[in-house]
């Protein structure tokens, strides 16, 4: 196994690991309960950590996740008359996806 990176909080090093193993690199979530230890140890050791199963897929992980950095930000307008922004592209108001051409 091989550490790919140290995330910043739980939630986001849980959502880049799962998306990781979506993606066909299995990885695991380690420190991932350290939080209630902060102020006893350095912070630097109790952060979560990445760690790719295979250290082959090293690179395309690490692509991956800078992709992850770069998704398209929308601004846009639903049929139903919310106004979604961010990269969404369905609206959480009605469920309802952005059509092409559909961008504010």
């Amino acid at each position: 196994m091989l550490r790919l990176l140290t995330a910043p909080d739980i939630v986001q090093a849980r959502i880049w690991c799962d998306l990781l193993c979506e993606a066909g690199f299995p990885a695991r979530l380690l420190r991932e309960h350290f939080a209630s230890v902060h102020g006893l140890m350095p912070p630097t050791e109790c952060n979560p950590e990445i760690w790719l199963e295979h250290e082959e897929h090293t690179d395309a992980a690490r692509q991956l996740l800078e992709e992850l950095k770069h998704l398209p930000q929308r601004r846009w307008q639903c049929r139903c008359g919310e106004t979604v922004e961010g990269g969404f592209e369905q609206c959480w108001s009605c469920g309802g996806f952005m059509q092409l051409g559909q961008a504010l």
